[in-house]
């Protein structure tokens, strides 16, 4: 009976300190940046994206993260640009209309570490990795629990069948093949006990 006991006060605790949490969009942000005639940056983000998170407060490790990106959502601050993108050029969204993230393994401490996981766009999933920063935790004044963190990395958009290009008379091309991923979120949890 002891043993029984100790097993429900164990799981008890540890529910404390694992949370699940969620995108709060209007403190987060889904974004990527790529080279345009091979001398500047061009920014970009998603406006429409949903996830969960799952985090162990206690060893400030992630033990699951799942995210859907609604490819359509593409903002590049240029109507024709982002049009162009949406198109079967580039994310080819009538026929792959999400863009898909599922972790497969995690390694850190508590500023931060490594993510693996398996990235699916236009239908092709590969293996990525993303460097993390844990920004921390905090109760707002509603009771609720924040989690904030930086995903950061690089894919080749070739790799997902994002190959539409032109050459350019000087050399070079218009579109660069390695794109930048820029992620904050600010992600809201349970309230705190």
């Amino acid at each position: 009976m002891q043993r029984v006991i100790a097993l429900i006060v164990t799981c008890g605790l540890l529910s404390l300190f694992a949370g699940s949490y969620t995108p709060d969009l209007a403190h987060s942000q889904v974004g990527f940046s790529v080279k345009h005639m091979m001398v500047s940056k061009v920014p970009g983000k998603f406006d429409r994206y949903e996830g969960t998170v799952e985090f162990d407060e206690k060893a400030m490790r992630f033990t699951n993260l799942a995210a859907t990106i609604d490819a359509a959502s593409i903002n590049t601050d240029n109507e024709r640009r982002d049009n162009h993108l949406r198109s079967a050029d580039f994310f080819d969204v009538a026929n792959h209309p999400n863009i898909t993230f599922e972790m497969t393994g995690y390694r850190g401490d508590a500023e931060g570490g490594t993510m693996e996981g398996r990235l699916t766009i236009r239908g092709v999933t590969k293996p990525v990795m993303l460097d993390v920063e844990i920004g921390g935790l905090v109760t707002d004044p509603w009771g609720n629990r924040r989690l904030g963190f930086s995903l950061g990395g690089k894919v080749n958009r070739q790799d997902f069948g994002l190959a539409w290009n032109k050459l350019l008379e000087t050399g070079g091309v218009v579109v660069g093949d390695s794109v930048k991923l820029i992620i904050d979120i600010e992600a809201i949890g349970k309230q705190a006990p």
